[in-house]
């Protein structure tokens, strides 16, 4: 688990959002986690949807992998959406499985994302389902 050192608490509007990133692989977390960081996001990082589950830490976007080890990506946005937790999430995956693809979608996923992604379009998405832009 990787985070900044700002406060949790995403229902604080005097901070910037906080984005959740959920990858096994910890080069692209902390790569992710740089990236909104110098966007002006606050953020945590997570190896397994397991973790991020066992912490529990209020979210306002979870970049998340499609193929994690353990429950998969699906299965937590499954998990999330049976439980009544609306949160918006941008799927990244290497391999682009039309199947996933349409169940990530049609399951309210904001955006699906091929890597490497086009870092301007993740920064897009971020923008409008947070409202939020650094100045």
């Amino acid at each position: 688990m990787e985070h900044d050192s700002t406060k949790l608490s995403s229902s604080n509007r005097t901070e910037p959002p906080l984005i959740v990133g959920v990858d096994d692989d910890a080069s692209f977390r902390r790569a992710v986690g740089r990236l909104v960081r110098l966007w002006g996001f606050r953020t945590w990082t997570f190896a397994s949807a397991e973790e991020y589950l066992r912490i529990g830490v209020p979210t306002d976007c979870i970049v998340l992998d499609l193929h994690l080890e353990g429950m998969s990506g699906l299965e937590l946005q499954y998990l999330l959406t049976s439980e009544g937790r609306s949160v918006p999430i941008v799927f990244v995956s290497a391999m682009d499985d039309p199947t996933s693809r349409r169940l990530a979608l049609e399951g309210g996923a904001v955006a699906y994302l091929e890597k490497p992604f086009d870092e301007h379009r993740l920064l897009e998405v971020l923008q409008a389902v947070t409202a939020y832009t650094s100045d």
